[in-house]
């Protein structure tokens, strides 16, 4: 087992481990914890796979930006009556237990037909494609009309907003 494998099979673990204890929390703050944590073993996946933009990106946006958002809203609704949020294990439960039984046991049987060889090698030049300087002389070269275009889009958007909201002040 090379390090690279390795490194990659303790971050899946963590990534995966962190996934159901995210879910099967009761208290909602130690459940976001838990996506953080998802977060973050996702970002250095991806720098397993030397895609080091979509990292930085995974760290910004949802661990920083989207993580705040949530646990405002935990807060706002006052998550704190457990009571209220406990429900018992019905039909559809036990179904939905059966399914995903199925479904890992299908996992593990897929992967276990699978062999090492008959995986895909990635493209000689994949260690420049996932880093900043190659998105960015795509972006601004191959793509350039649509960024500027998505770009004039959202500043617009902005000055519509603007607007409104000055409207509602005067008013």
């Amino acid at each position: 087992m090379t390090f690279a494998l390795a490194v990659f099979c303790v971050l899946a673990a963590i990534s995966v481990v962190s996934a159901v204890l995210m879910i099967v929390q009761r208290n909602p703050v130690n459940s976001a914890l838990y996506l953080i944590l998802n977060f973050f073993s996702l970002a250095a996946l991806y720098l397993t796979l030397k895609a080091q933009f979509i990292a930085i990106v995974q760290v910004l946006v949802y661990a920083g930006a989207i993580m705040v958002l949530f646990l405002f809203v935990i807060m706002l609704l006052n998550l704190g009556d457990d009571k209220r949020l406990r429900e018992h294990l019905g039909p559809k439960a036990y179904i939905a237990i059966g399914l995903v039984v199925a479904l890992l046991g299908e996992l593990v049987f897929i992967f276990s037909k699978s062999r090492a060889d008959s995986v895909v090698a990635l493209a000689p030049n994949a260690g420049q494609m996932g880093t900043v300087e190659f998105l960015g002389q795509v972006l601004y070269t191959k793509f350039l009309f649509p960024f500027e275009m998505t770009s004039f889009l959202l500043l617009a958007a902005i000055v519509g907003a603007v607007v409104l909201a000055k409207k509602k002040l005067q008013q």
